[in-house]
C-alpha cells in the first residue's frame, strides 16, 4: 500500500514509501535533489521532522514514484521517531566515503530500519567517491556483504550512479529483475564530473573488493 501524505495528490500509479539514513553531512538530501522533482514536489511532515520528495521515474512497467524520507536534519538529536519508518517500503541507508565515522554507523542505521520495517529491499551507498581523500576503501566495505544488501558507489554532486539504487528498488519492489528505465531521469546537471579513468579505477576497486574474502572481525575495526 502506498502511504497518503499530508497535502500531497494521489497518483493513479505505483508509489512507495523510501526511507532515506545515515549520518548528518554524508549528501542525502543533496543526493535526491538532483532529481528535478525532488526539488518542487518537496513536502513538509512537522510532527516528525521530515522532508517528502517526490521522485518519479519511467519504467518498462510504466511510471513509478518513490516518496523519499528526508531526515530534514533530525538524525543529529539521536535516533530517529519510528513514525519515521513506519510504512517504509524500501530504504537507502548513506554514507560517506571520506569520514569513517559515518560508515561505522551504517550498522546502526540498518538496526533502526529492520526494527521497525520488516524485511524491505535496502541499498548501501557510498558518496562523495569524486574527493580525493577517500578515507573508507571500497575493500573496507564488507557490511553489505554480511548483511545481502545491494551497495553502490556514488557521487551526487556529480549525478554519477544516481539512478542505480532506484533502478535496483524499483526491480525488487517489483519481483521483475529485467525491468529497466525507458526514459533518461531528468536530473539537474551535474556541478562537476567524475572522469572516465576515475569511473574506471571506482570500479576495478568495487570488483577487487567483492572477489575478497569477508574479515572476521567487526566492521568497525577498520584501522
Amino acid at each position: 500500500m502506498s502511504q497518503a501524505m499530508p497535502n500531497v495528490q494521489p497518483v493513479d500509479y505505483p508509489t512507495f514509501k523510501l526511507v532515506l539514513v545515515g549520518d548528518g553531512g554524508t549528501g542525502k538530501t543533496t543526493f535526491v535533489k538532483r532529481h528535478v522533482t525532488g526539488e518542487f514536489e518537496k513536502r513538509y511532515e512537522p510532527t516528525i521532522g521530515v522532508e517528502v520528495r517526490s521522485l518519479d521515474f519511467f519504467t518498462s512497467h510504466g511510471k513509478i514514484r518513490f516518496n523519499c524520507w528526508d531526515t530534514a536534519g533530525q538524525e543529529k538529536f539521536g535516533g530517529l521517531r519510528d513514525g519515521y519508518y513506519i510504512n517504509g517500503q524500501c530504504g537507502i541507508i548513506m554514507f560517506d566515503v571520506t569520514s569513517r565515522l559515518t560508515y561505522k554507523n551504517v550498522p546502526n542505521w540498518h538496526r533502526d530500519i529492520c526494527r521497525v520495517c520488516d524485511n524491505i529491499p535496502m541499498v548501501l551507498c557510498g558518496n562523495k567517491v569524486d574527493v580525493k581523500n577517500r578515507q573508507v576503501k571500497a575493500k573496507m566495505v564488507t557490511f553489505h556483504r554480511k548483511k545481502s544488501l545491494q551497495y553502490y558507489e556514488i557521487s551526487a554532486k556529480s549525478n554519477y550512479n544516481f539512478e542505480k539504487p532506484f533502478l535496483y528498488l524499483a526491480r525488487k519492489l517489483s519481483g521483475d529483475m529485467n525491468l529497466r528505465f525507458v526514459e533518461e531521469t531528468a536530473l539537474v546537471p551535474a556541478e562537476f564530473t567524475v572522469d572516465l579513468a576515475v569511473q574506471r579505477q571506482i570500479e576495478a576497486e568495487m570488483a577487487a573488493a567483492a572477489a575478497m574474502p569477508l574479515p572476521d572481525e567487526d566492521d568497525a575495526n577498520m584501522d
